[in-house]
């Protein structure tokens, strides 16, 4: 059983950064792909961004050249630097494993955060 939460969320104004991090714990955090999602109101949760368990790199088209994530397997954290916001970027951010490989998909993956909101202000 892994625990995830997600720290970092807040009100920014466009075009500004914000640093998203999830701290693992409770099973063995390098067996696990990490990825990012968010939900916004009215939407059903994306897919933002992953890293596999050696640290190959996926991201939805939306942030490509915007959002960076990244994961330290010595201190069982995965990060998301999110710079050049955009008002469509506000939701509620989740951090997710799924063991095995890397995938997209939200069903795939196991273990869920509680969400951090992201909001972004024109």
């Amino acid at each position: 059983q892994m625990l995830l939460v997600e720290s970092g969320g807040g009100t920014v104004q466009a075009g500004g950064s914000l640093r998203l991090s999830c701290a693992a714990s409770g099973a063995t955090f390098s067996n696990y792909a990490m990825g990012w999602f968010r939900q916004a109101p009215g939407k059903e949760r994306e897919f933002v961004a992953a890293v596999s368990r050696i640290g190959g790199l996926a991201y939805a088209d939306s942030v490509k050249g915007r959002f960076t994530i990244s994961r330290d397997n010595a201190k069982n954290t995965v990060s998301l630097q999110m710079n050049s916001l955009k008002p469509d970027d506000t939701a509620v951010y989740y951090c997710a494993a799924k063991e095995g490989v890397l995938l997209t998909s939200p069903p795939r993956y196991e273990y869920w955060g509680q969400g951090t909101q992201v909001t972004v202000s024109s």
